[in-house]
């Protein structure tokens, strides 16, 4: 099996939602390295005794840091369960690291459902992207 590199990020409001899917899902999480923004890497860690890897709040520069990884090539699938119905004083950072996602070929999930896709997914234990970046 693989180890994937997953990170999970959740707005505020959305951060229960993430809380059940991952409890929902904890034994599978659990076989991964796990990374997430302060609040939400903290709840995981503490309610459900996930190893996560916690970098700083999205709004203090955790969205960044996510980023910083994708980058590097040092993160495999991003779970992000964003609030579209709430203005986000951190925008910019959020669409930087979904573009940066987008970039470098990584898979998102947004919300439950496309979360529940990608860690089903036969492709989660046994694919290798080896042309992330062939369109640049």
């Amino acid at each position: 099996m693989t180890t994937r590199r997953i990170a999970l990020i959740a707005h505020d409001r959305k951060k229960q939602d993430l809380l059940e899917w991952a409890d929902h899902n904890s034994e599978l999480l659990a076989e991964h390295m796990l990374y997430a923004t302060g609040t939400t890497g903290r709840m995981l860690s503490d309610e459900l005794g996930l190893r996560v890897t916690c970098f700083q709040s999205g709004p203090l520069g955790g969205d960044q840091q996510i980023g910083a990884l994708i980058a590097a090539g040092k993160l495999d699938l991003l779970v992000f369960f964003t609030d579209p119905m709430q203005p986000q004083p951190h925008d910019p950072d959020v669409k930087a690291l979904i573009r940066i996602a987008v970039v470098w070929n990584i898979p998102i999930a947004c919300n439950r459902a496309s979360a529940d896709f990608l860690i089903t997914s036969p492709l989660l234990h046994d694919y290798h992207d080896d042309v992330a970046l062939a369109s640049i």
